[in-house]
């Protein structure tokens, strides 16, 4: 009960109040009581209901949240000169979120190419052919999904993951629809929890470590709790799946060539990003772009060879002779989830210009001085399951409670695993809704969102009890 007075102050009565701030030695007015600090607010809302509807309304998320934030910041440079403020404010407030969106955009993208070359060489459908063929028991394959989860979503995202291991239990269950329900929810928690213990398991992870709150290696220490996350519910949820074994099936995929090669580089790129990270102090982005011409290299050898492949196959050029084209970078480079990282643009770009109208600010006192920071920081969780993580996360980083190690490891852990509470809460969990339709739903998740509660609480006191000396 202690969190409904601040959150009505929050959202209803606190965006009244006018204070003094202090930023960069100099004292500013909050604009939070302006009119187009009001219409900003509203602008917000509105296009993050209808990213909140996209199921619905098939309007892509990016494309209401950019609007948002261009608009807030023409509201915003209005605002400043309206009030004296010179224009030189706006304009290096704006370059600051465009690099902040810069970095995280060079860094996603050569991920995202990375994971959908390996998608393109067949080391996916490689792995799902392997386990599908296997003749294992549903309980067992609840268990190996939901590890293989836990496990790969550290080092690709938990999108990709969840979408793997989904594919794996529809082809095993075919029309078990009360096993494919629980194995979804098993393979989104599982995904999300993997993904909170490293810098690339998610978004949110990524920014904390970007921001420097957190070195590559404290990230593992949410290991544990992240683990307990889990597997408490994966435990409880495995009573309730039968222990038939389903016909096995016979379906062989090999990887294409160069797929193993294409791991190596992978990992040998998020070497080189921690390592300009932590050596050199370069922004990890540039260690990312630096591997990514690792895979451009490797590719044009790939495509040189498919390419005098197709040649000698089929030298004179044939008519109906079919082949797989000749790989290509750029292909993958366009293959990109262009949707979602034009989205963080515009959340990076709304939030900011939130900020600076004084709301953050606002919202920094109420919870993490009325609140105290481990109270906000497990409401962020919370939070996290009715509104995407990711401008959660953002906001937190913006506002920047002075915070001990500890706590920001605990929000970073809150806001990965918290979107496991509900199905529309993650990535993971509204891809799966998507490709399990009818079976995996809203309705299915909510039923055992208890369950998960109890996951998310025991992962909290675990990290509370297990990394006491970092508060």
């Amino acid at each position: 009960m202690k969190f409904l007075p601040i959150l009505c102050t929050i959202f209803f009565g606190g965006a009244s109040q006018v204070f003094a701030a202090t930023h960069g030695g100099r004292e500013t007015v909050s604009l939070t009581a302006t009119t187009f600090g009001y219409a900003s607010l509203a602008l917000f809302v509105l296009a993050y209901i209808l990213v909140i509807f996209e199921e619905q309304t098939h309007l892509r998320k990016s494309k209401p949240v950019m609007m948002a934030a261009g608009f807030i910041w023409v509201l915003l440079a209005i605002t400043y000169k309206q009030m004296g403020i010179p224009a030189e404010e706006a304009h290096n407030a704006i370059i600051n979120n465009i690099t902040e969106y810069a970095e995280l955009l060079l860094f996603l993208l050569a991920a995202m190419t990375y994971i959908n070359s390996m998608e393109e060489r067949n080391v996916f459908q490689a792995l799902r052919s392997v386990l599908v063929s296997k003749g294992f028991s549903l309980r067992i394959v609840f268990w190996v999904t939901g590890l293989l989860a836990f496990l790969i979503s550290p080092v690709a995202d938990n999108l990709t993951t969840a979408l793997l291991m989904g594919a794996v239990v529809m082809a095993v269950a075919k029309d078990n629809k009360k096993f494919i329900a629980l194995a979804c929810i098993n393979i989104v928690v599982g995904a999300n929890a993997g993904g909170a213990f490293s810098p690339f398991g998610d978004i949110t992870t990524l920014m904390v470590w970007q921001k420097g709150q957190a070195t590559f290696g404290q990230f593992f220490l949410l290991f544990f709790p992240s683990l307990i996350n889990w597997i408490i519910p994966a435990t409880i949820m495995s009573f309730f799946v039968s222990q038939e074994v389903p016909e096995a099936m016979e379906e062989k995929i090999s990887m294409k060539f160069g797929a193993r090669r294409i791991i190596f580089l992978f990992l040998l790129t998020i070497v080189t990003a921690v390592s300009f990270h932590n050596f050199l102090d370069l922004p990890p982005a540039a260690g990312m772009m630096l591997g990514l011409s690792y895979l451009g290299f490797f590719t044009y050898y790939i495509k040189m060879r498919e390419k005098r492949s197709l040649e000698y196959d089929n030298p004179l050029g044939i008519a109906g002779v079919k082949q797989d084209a000749p790989f290509d970078i750029f292909q993958r480079v366009a293959h990109a989830e262009w949707d979602t990282l034009l989205f963080f643009y515009g959340v990076i770009l709304c939030v900011g210009g939130l900020s600076q109208f004084g709301y953050l600010s606002l919202v920094s006192h109420q919870m993490y001085v009325g609140l105290g920071a481990t109270y906000a920081n497990i409401l962020v969780g919370i939070l996290s399951a009715i509104v995407d993580n990711i401008p959660v996360m953002f906001a937190v980083l913006t506002m920047d409670p002075s915070m001990p190690l500890g706590q920001w490891l605990l929000v970073t852990l809150t806001a990965g695993v918290g979107g496991s509470l509900l199905s529309i809460g993650s990535a993971a969990g509204v891809a799966l809704m998507g490709t399990a339709r009818g079976t995996y739903t809203f309705g299915a998740h909510l039923k055992w969102a208890p369950v998960v509660a109890l996951g998310y609480a025991a992962s909290i006191f675990a990290h509370l009890f297990i990394n006491a000396s970092l508060f």
